[in-house]
Protein backbone atom coordinates (compact mmCIF):
# COMPACT_ATOMS: atom_id res chain seq x y z
CA UNK A 1 0.00 0.00 0.00
CA UNK A 2 1.36 3.30 -0.99
CA UNK A 3 1.07 6.35 0.76
CA UNK A 4 -1.40 8.25 -1.62
CA UNK A 5 -3.79 4.95 -1.52
CA UNK A 6 -3.47 5.14 3.08
CA UNK A 7 -4.28 9.00 2.30
CA UNK A 8 -7.35 8.25 0.69
CA UNK A 9 -8.41 5.60 2.94
CA UNK A 10 -7.54 7.64 6.00
CA UNK A 11 -9.80 10.73 4.50
CA UNK A 12 -12.51 8.23 3.88
CA UNK A 13 -12.66 6.92 7.31
CA UNK A 14 -11.86 9.64 9.61
CA UNK A 15 -13.28 13.08 8.84
CA UNK A 16 -12.53 15.42 11.74
CA UNK A 17 -8.96 17.56 10.66
CA UNK A 18 -7.28 16.77 14.57
CA UNK A 19 -7.57 12.71 13.74
CA UNK A 20 -6.22 13.52 10.58
CA UNK A 21 -3.32 15.16 11.66
CA UNK A 22 -2.79 12.60 14.44
CA UNK A 23 -2.19 10.63 11.53
CA UNK A 24 0.03 12.77 9.94
CA UNK A 25 1.89 13.34 12.76
CA UNK A 26 2.40 9.81 13.69
CA UNK A 27 3.29 9.37 10.50
CA UNK A 28 5.97 11.60 10.99
CA UNK A 29 7.16 10.75 13.22
CA UNK A 30 7.33 6.66 11.87
CA UNK A 31 9.41 8.08 8.76
CA UNK A 32 11.71 9.52 11.17
CA UNK A 33 12.31 6.18 12.97
CA UNK A 34 12.66 4.35 9.77
CA UNK A 35 15.38 6.42 8.39
CA UNK A 36 17.28 6.33 11.70
CA UNK A 37 17.10 2.54 11.13
CA UNK A 38 17.99 2.21 7.25
CA UNK A 39 14.51 0.54 7.19
CA UNK A 40 11.48 1.15 4.64
CA UNK A 41 10.18 4.56 5.38
CA UNK A 42 7.44 4.42 3.41
CA UNK A 43 5.78 1.22 5.11
CA UNK A 44 6.57 2.82 8.01
CA UNK A 45 4.89 6.09 6.91
CA UNK A 46 1.65 4.25 5.66
CA UNK A 47 1.59 2.43 9.08
CA UNK A 48 1.70 5.76 11.28
CA UNK A 49 -0.64 7.61 9.13
CA UNK A 50 -3.18 4.58 8.97
CA UNK A 51 -3.22 3.15 12.94
CA UNK A 52 -6.35 5.46 13.87
CA UNK A 53 -7.82 5.10 10.55
CA UNK A 54 -11.16 3.59 12.19
CA UNK A 55 -11.29 5.09 15.33
CA UNK A 56 -13.71 7.78 14.44
CA UNK A 57 -16.05 5.30 13.28
CA UNK A 58 -15.81 2.47 15.80
CA UNK A 59 -14.07 4.40 19.42
CA UNK A 60 -14.56 1.20 21.54
CA UNK A 61 -12.40 -1.28 22.24
CA UNK A 62 -14.76 -3.92 20.70
CA UNK A 63 -14.15 -1.83 17.45
CA UNK A 64 -10.88 -0.15 16.92
CA UNK A 65 -8.89 -1.50 15.43
CA UNK A 66 -10.69 -4.76 14.60
CA UNK A 67 -13.11 -3.23 12.49
CA UNK A 68 -9.96 -1.01 10.85
CA UNK A 69 -8.67 -4.87 10.16
CA UNK A 70 -10.89 -6.27 8.10
CA UNK A 71 -11.04 -3.19 5.86
CA UNK A 72 -7.26 -3.82 5.74
CA UNK A 73 -7.44 -7.10 4.88
CA UNK A 74 -10.08 -6.48 2.01
CA UNK A 75 -7.56 -3.87 0.93
CA UNK A 76 -4.81 -6.16 0.38
CA UNK A 77 -2.79 -4.08 3.24
CA UNK A 78 0.37 -6.45 4.22
CA UNK A 79 0.25 -8.27 6.85
CA UNK A 80 3.25 -6.69 8.53
CA UNK A 81 1.42 -3.44 8.48
CA UNK A 82 -1.63 -4.92 9.85
CA UNK A 83 -0.27 -6.54 12.73
CA UNK A 84 1.67 -3.64 13.58
CA UNK A 85 -1.56 -1.40 14.02
CA UNK A 86 -3.50 -4.30 15.62
CA UNK A 87 -0.54 -4.38 18.16
CA UNK A 88 -0.59 -0.63 19.09
CA UNK A 89 -3.72 -1.36 20.84
CA UNK A 90 -2.48 -2.92 24.07
CA UNK A 91 -6.11 -4.75 24.70
CA UNK A 92 -6.00 -6.30 21.58
CA UNK A 93 -3.26 -8.85 22.82
CA UNK A 94 -1.42 -8.68 19.68
CA UNK A 95 2.69 -9.29 20.37
CA UNK A 96 4.95 -6.19 18.81
CA UNK A 97 7.33 -8.28 17.45
CA UNK A 98 9.30 -5.81 14.86
CA UNK A 99 10.30 -2.39 15.13
CA UNK A 100 8.08 -1.19 13.37
CA UNK A 101 5.58 -2.41 15.89
CA UNK A 102 7.41 -1.47 18.71
CA UNK A 103 7.87 2.29 17.64
CA UNK A 104 4.15 2.94 16.16
CA UNK A 105 3.36 1.41 20.16
CA UNK A 106 5.71 3.86 21.55
CA UNK A 107 5.55 6.80 19.26
CA UNK A 108 1.46 6.80 19.50
CA UNK A 109 0.45 7.96 22.54
CA UNK A 110 3.87 9.61 22.94
CA UNK A 111 3.06 12.02 19.41
CA UNK A 112 -0.39 12.81 20.71
CA UNK A 113 1.27 13.92 24.36
CA UNK A 114 3.61 16.48 22.74
CA UNK A 115 1.49 17.61 20.34
CA UNK A 116 -1.00 18.15 23.01
CA UNK A 117 1.92 20.21 24.96
CA UNK A 118 2.86 22.21 21.84
CA UNK A 119 -0.76 23.53 21.55
CA UNK A 120 -1.21 24.78 25.58
CA UNK A 121 2.80 26.46 24.54
CA UNK A 122 1.91 30.59 24.37
CA UNK A 123 2.70 30.39 20.56
CA UNK A 124 1.63 26.94 20.34
CA UNK A 125 4.69 25.68 18.68
CA UNK A 126 6.53 22.74 19.01
CA UNK A 127 9.25 24.49 19.03
CA UNK A 128 8.74 25.97 22.32
CA UNK A 129 8.53 21.89 23.86
CA UNK A 130 11.48 20.39 25.27
CA UNK A 131 11.39 16.37 26.73
CA UNK A 132 11.28 18.17 30.50
CA UNK A 133 8.07 20.13 29.65
CA UNK A 134 7.19 16.99 28.20
CA UNK A 135 8.26 14.92 31.73
CA UNK A 136 6.23 17.85 33.58
CA UNK A 137 3.45 17.77 31.94
CA UNK A 138 3.11 14.06 32.14
CA UNK A 139 2.87 14.08 35.96
CA UNK A 140 -0.37 16.65 35.96
CA UNK A 141 -3.10 13.88 35.01
CA UNK A 142 -5.81 16.68 34.35
CA UNK A 143 -3.63 17.50 31.08
CA UNK A 144 -4.18 15.74 27.83
CA UNK A 145 -5.93 12.89 30.35
CA UNK A 146 -7.10 10.30 27.71
CA UNK A 147 -3.52 10.18 27.03
CA UNK A 148 -2.36 7.04 28.75
CA UNK A 149 1.08 7.72 30.38
CA UNK A 150 1.63 4.13 31.01
CA UNK A 151 1.50 3.59 27.11
CA UNK A 152 4.27 6.11 26.70
CA UNK A 153 6.83 4.74 29.31
CA UNK A 154 6.08 1.17 28.64
CA UNK A 155 7.10 2.17 24.67
CA UNK A 156 10.28 3.59 25.22
CA UNK A 157 11.16 0.89 27.17
CA UNK A 158 9.92 -1.82 24.74
CA UNK A 159 12.12 0.07 22.50
CA UNK A 160 15.14 -0.20 25.22
CA UNK A 161 15.31 4.06 25.34
CA UNK A 162 15.37 6.08 27.94
CA UNK A 163 12.37 8.39 27.91
CA UNK A 164 13.57 11.75 27.41
CA UNK A 165 15.89 10.62 24.95
CA UNK A 166 12.77 9.32 23.20
CA UNK A 167 10.76 12.56 23.35
CA UNK A 168 13.36 14.67 21.96
CA UNK A 169 13.47 12.38 19.11
CA UNK A 170 9.63 12.85 18.50
CA UNK A 171 10.12 16.44 19.10
CA UNK A 172 12.70 16.31 16.36
CA UNK A 173 10.59 14.79 14.22
CA UNK A 174 7.63 17.21 14.63
CA UNK A 175 9.18 20.50 14.08
CA UNK A 176 11.10 18.78 10.66
CA UNK A 177 7.23 18.95 9.39
CA UNK A 178 5.63 21.44 11.66
CA UNK A 179 3.69 23.53 8.75
CA UNK A 180 2.03 20.33 7.77
CA UNK A 181 0.73 19.61 11.22
CA UNK A 182 -0.50 22.93 12.26
CA UNK A 183 2.28 22.94 14.67
CA UNK A 184 4.64 26.00 13.67
CA UNK A 185 2.69 28.23 15.93
CA UNK A 186 1.82 31.56 16.00
CA UNK A 187 4.95 34.89 16.12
Amino acid sequence: MDRETAWALLCEYTQTEGLRKHGLAVETVMRHFARQHGDDEEKWGVTGLLHDFDYERWPTTEGHPYEGNKILIERGCPEDIRTAIMGHAEYTGVARETLMAKTLFAADELTGFVTAVALVRPNKSVFEVEPASVRKKMKDKAFARQVNRDDIINGAAQLGVELDAFAAEVIEALRANADALGLRGTT
